[in-house]
């Protein structure tokens, strides 16, 4: 019996079902999986991706693959953009409403007493789905870290972390040694592990050594080298060249193909991957909100770059492909970020700052503590006092002029409201 009748209702629901937001451990959610799917249950070949940037690109990369090759995959990622049925796809089409609903009511059924957090009821909703579509493959993005993240019940067959960079340091660590031995929970004895980071933390070395998985790095077994026109991706034992560049845009997206490519390269005695479908899987990649470009006379940019790392990756896309171009950043971020080093690394580049609170999500810097952040990082060119995206988007409009560029960045939920205000829906792949 459904205890709700709409998506709305049991999101709602969800948000005060656990008191807290996010609780890392896998012990309840994975109590709840073995009752909901028990150990005869059909599982999919498992693909886990965990990092601090990168994930995303990832999942939209080995999903983009599988389906150009004929597979049937299962694709799960957080958070979304402008619907919740984004995190759970099949074969490249966000399941319905009602699939999600039905999932959320069985799993409410074998949870008995137990809590669970929202990401855990969209975790087990999304492997519930999947078993139900018998899909070849499941491309499971890990929420937070590795370690500890509900993601982390399903053993992967093959484990991907992208990079390791500080963040989340209430829940993770610190250092990138803290960080890099919660994301390498993902490992497992005997299969591969790939890191899209030529130098790792050692305790990620360490980990993948203690459980015996399989370890392999970008520039050491794995590499890739770029033409005018096309690229190659390079294994030890394996070449494809002629690759066409990757419809997702900036250089850090070679990288994140190429640790995919080798992963479908691992998994190939179980699941065919011709050359031909990675060059149509480069081409027809697909993701929301990461440098994704609304042409007009004052074209707008949407980036969910929210720590320093990321942002680094969008001012070397800035720089080649905006030069001398006056930027109108509307901007916002959650205050465990490191917002200070955001701005030091994007005040060269912006002319005028447009400030947008995000009162309807707690974890959002308030403007008098963003107001402190701009007066130690010496900004000068904030524009405050706007009840939200759509006063922000009107004064930075009213402020460009033809040529120049107006970026919304820093936050998912900002980037998801520029969305919904703009009427922008399906994302076309990055001109």
């Amino acid at each position: 019996m459904n205890r709700f009748n709409s998506l709305a209702q049991w999101l709602s629901w969800q948000e005060s079902l656990h008191p807290l937001t996010i609780d890392l451990g896998l012990e309840r959610v994975k109590r709840v999986y073995e009752t909901l799917l028990p150990k005869d249950h059909y599982q999919p070949i498992t693909l886990t991706v965990a990092g601090t940037n990168g994930k995303g690109s990832s999942v939209a990369y080995l999903e983009a693959f599988y389906i150009a090759e004929g597979h049937s995959v299962g694709a799960y990622t957080s958070p979304h953009i402008l619907r919740y049925s984004e995190r759970i796809k099949l074969n490249g089409i966000p399941v319905s409403d009602d699939e999600i609903c039905a999932a959320f009511s069985l799993i409410d059924e074998a949870r008995g007493d137990t809590t669970l957090s929202y990401f855990e009821f969209s975790t087990l909703a999304s492997l519930l789905i999947f078993s139900q579509a018998r899909v070849a493959i499941q491309i499971l993005e890990v929420g937070l870290g590795g370690r500890l993240d509900a993601v982390n019940i399903v053993d992967a067959d093959v484990a991907i972390v992208t990079s390791i960079a500080i963040d989340h340091v209430e829940w993770l660590g610190k250092t990138r040694d803290k960080i890099g031995y919660e994301k390498a929970g993902i490992f497992r004895s005997n299969k591969p592990a790939i890191v899209g980071e030529q130098n790792p933390p050692q305790t990620l070395i360490d980990h993948a050594t203690h459980v015996k998985a399989d370890l392999f790095r970008i520039g050491d077994v794995y590499n890739y080298s770029k033409d005018r026109q096309t690229w190659t991706w390079q294994s030890t034992s394996y070449v494809i060249d002629n690759l066409p560049p990757p419809a997702l845009k900036g250089e850090h997206q070679y990288r994140n193909a190429a640790s995919t490519i080798f992963a479908t390269q691992c998994l190939k005695s179980r699941l065919t991957m011709r050359d031909e479908s990675i060059r149509a899987g480069l081409q027809n990649v697909k993701l929301s909100g990461r440098f994704q470009l609304i042409e007009g006379d004052i074209p707008i940019l949407l980036d969910v770059g929210h720590n320093p790392q990321a942002v680094e990756t969008l001012v070397l896309y800035l720089n080649e492909n905006f030069p001398n171009t006056r930027i109108h950043a509307i901007f916002s971020m959650m205050k465990d970020k490191d917002i200070a080093g955001v701005l030091s690394l994007m005040k060269p580049m912006v002319s005028q700052w447009f400030f947008t609170p995000l009162t309807h999500n707690a974890r959002a810097v308030t403007e008098s503590a963003m107001r402190v952040i701009f007066d130690e990082c010496q900004i000068n060119t904030g524009h405050w006092g706007f009840s939200g995206f759509a006063q922000a988007f009107s004064a930075a409009k009213s402020t460009a002029r033809v040529g120049d560029l107006i970026l919304v960045f820093g936050s998912f939920f900002l980037v998801s409201d520029c969305c919904i205000n703009l009427k922008i829906g399906e994302i076309k792949h990055e001109h």
